[in-house]
């Protein structure tokens, strides 16, 4: 049975404490539990909302630039069903003034005809496509993957037949929690493989890109920006800099889109 409409309520009502309730997952035992009821066997990645990013020392055979969000098109192109939410249940429990709310969750597998019908439509390809083209203009940027939380509140069974592709901002995210989380929670959302962010000598320490509201807490300004390992590579820190002093690329001769697919299909079928 889906999740009824009341119970979706109650949910959006307590979605501005998430963070408190995040914090419940470093204390012994008891975080565990939570850990194993809402998270177990995630994989999540989060995709640059750069157009398109430069690979660095590559093969010579290897292309010049990566486009990031291949990654979730492939996936639409091999998904036996497809489903998006009528509203983003994160933007609209946040009142989030800044970006649509009508864009909500893309869902792929099967486990998604399970979906409160409610709560939005089934679409084609070419409607998913359009969807995820729509998201990325209005400057969200895509985090995919197997997400077991978004299988518990939507009453949706198996975890492993639903891929999620959230549509995020910085403001409102679920995952805005990664800095009060557990470790091992924080650890399965992921950047790119091969993704590196750094910070070039072009820096004057001016403070813009902390409009970017880092959700991983990774970004820091003293004399000039600082850039930590708990970097998850969304890359609005790159676009807000007035002295294009941050680099979002790619490392390494890999085929960068076809090893995350690779990775998050063994989390999840979407055939």
């Amino acid at each position: 049975m889906s999740t009824p409409l009341w119970l979706v309520r109650l949910i959006k009502m307590g979605f501005p404490y998430s963070s408190l309730g995040a914090r419940l997952t470093r204390v012994p035992v008891l975080g565990r539990g939570i850990e194993r009821m809402l998270f177990e066997g995630d994989d999540l990645m989060l995709l640059p909302a750069t157009r398109v990013v430069a690979v660095g020392e590559g093969v010579p055979e290897s292309p010049s630039e990566v486009v990031p969000w291949q990654v979730v098109e492939q996936f639409v192109e091999k998904a036996g069903f497809l489903w998006v939410m009528n509203t983003c249940i994160c933007r609209e429990s946040m009142g989030c003034e800044d970006y649509p709310i009508d864009l909500g969750c893309l869902f792929m597998g099967e486990a998604a005809r399970g979906i409160n019908p409610a709560l939005g439509r089934p679409v084609s390809k070419e409607e998913a496509l359009e969807h995820l083209r729509q998201c990325r203009e209005a400057g969200l940027f895509h985090l995919v993957g197997r997400n077991k939380v978004d299988a518990v509140w939507l009453n949706i069974r198996p975890a492993d037949r639903l891929l999620t592709v959230c549509s995020c901002c910085t403001c409102c995210c679920l995952w805005r929690i990664l800095p009060v989380v557990s470790e091992s929670v924080s650890s399965q959302m992921t950047r790119m493989p091969g993704l590196e962010v750094r910070v070039t000598d072009a820096c004057v320490g001016c403070g813009t890109c902390l409009a970017a509201e880092c959700l991983a807490g990774a970004l820091s300004v003293g004399e000039r920006a600082t850039i930590s390992d708990e970097c998850r590579g969304c890359g609005r820190c790159v676009g807000l800099c007035p002295e294009g002093a941050i680099e979002i690329r790619f490392e390494g001769a890999d085929d960068f889109v076809a090893s995350a697919v690779e990775r998050l299909s063994a989390r999840v079928d979407v055939t």
